[in-house]
């Protein structure tokens, strides 16, 4: 079993390996010792043919979900090895594999997350001095790509993690090689960041849609090779972190950034649009102030419209116009109120339909 167990770990080093053993999830040796101190578990150890025993430490598989959201809020992956037949079947050791590696930038559960937040994994592929830029919400499947090949390159990619907060970035080699930049993104922002093989970031056009926020579909695609990497680089780490077809994810919106007021952290922090500089709560920011919304998906949207403030004058002009005619028309607004209130969240519940991971107790048909 440990030699399995090694196996197994060889391959997920970067995480955390959660070995399932009858009723628990069991760690060994350094990913013992870390989870010990970083969740405060008792550490034991166990006899498996070398001199001393091996450090050891576990959780209980139904409570598992709280373990691994301690560690993913302090930065680590978080690796599920499950037994892939029955025990009582089985014929010698039972049969394990990695089904699922749940990282800062994949989290599905609801109880991990915040309703009224996205949570953003970003790729970023450096080509030269220009960088490709793709963002997911996994839990929504919301996706978002862009390039940026204009001058001063770098403060504007800075801009981009600015305007998304993702909880996770991956990289090309030449990016994560770039230190000086690397060490920038760290010191500016809480991030868990990785380096995946140069060959994941292909240029060959996905299988999804891809059109821009107005819909419509991309003249000349083929050509927006630098986007085309990003997209390709991060479906892959999905792929293959997650185990999943990840069907909800289909449509890849595809924006300039030009077409929204360029925010640097700075003036994010010091407007304080969606959380106070001190101990970053939403009392007290502006989003706190606006934030009015009935559903989940609403709440998100808004956070998206504070954080993405708009500069063409027709599009300010329109989204006034419905605000303007909500606000006037008393009775529609509170019909539409309560017609929210009895909304789900469908975005994620439709993640999860995905994932198999709703059960019936997220439903109510009465």
């Amino acid at each position: 079993m440990m030699q399995e167990y090694l196996k197994t770990k060889e391959e997920y080093k970067d995480c955390i390996l959660f070995y399932r053993l009858g009723d628990f999830y069991e760690m060994f040796f350094d990913d013992a010792i870390s989870v010990s101190k970083e969740l405060e578990l008792t550490l034991t150890g166990k006899l498996c043919g070398q001199e001393e025993r091996a450090p050891m430490c576990g959780v209980p598989f139904h409570a598992a979900d709280t373990y691994i959201s301690r560690l993913i809020e302090k930065g680590y992956k978080v690796a599920i090895c499950e037994q892939l037949e029955d025990p009582k079947q089985a014929k010698g050791i039972v049969k394990r594999g990695v089904i699922r590696v749940v990282t800062p930038g994949t989290v599905m559960e609801s109880n991990l997350l915040d309703e009224k937040r996205n949570n953003y994994i970003m790729s970023i592929y450096k080509a030269g001095t220009f960088f490709g830029i793709s963002v997911c919400d996994v839990s929504t499947g919301d996706f978002r790509t862009t390039e940026i090949t204009d001058s001063n390159n770098f403060p504007k990619l800075l801009d981009e993690i600015s305007r998304y907060n993702p909880a996770e970035i991956v990289v090309n080699s030449f990016m994560y090689d770039s230190l000086e930049e690397i060490n920038k993104i760290k010191e500016r922002f809480e991030v868990f960041i990785s380096k995946i093989k140069e060959e994941a970031f292909g240029i060959e056009v996905p299988k999804l849609e891809i059109t821009n926020e107005n819909n419509a579909s991309i003249e000349n695609i083929e050509d927006k090779k630098i986007a085309l990497a990003s997209i390709n680089g991060l479906m892959f780490y999905l792929l293959d972190t997650q185990k999943n077809s990840l069907e909800h994810i289909n449509k890849i919106i595809m924006y300039n950034t030009t077409k929204y007021m360029s925010l640097d952290i700075n003036a994010r922090r010091n407007l304080e649009l969606t959380e106070k500089m001190r101990d970053k709560s939403k009392k007290g920011t502006l989003l706190w102030v606006l934030d009015k919304t009935s559903t989940s998906m609403g709440g998100r949207h808004l956070r998206r419209w504070i954080n993405d403030p708009l500069i063409d004058v027709t599009e300010i002009n329109n989204r006034l116009g419905a605000v303007k005619e909500l606000k006037n028309n008393i009775i529609l607004r509170g019909d539409i109120t309560e017609l929210l209130k009895k909304v789900y969240d469908i975005e994620r519940l439709a993640g999860r339909i995905s994932y198999g991971s709703a059960n019936r107790k997220r439903f109510d048909f009465t």
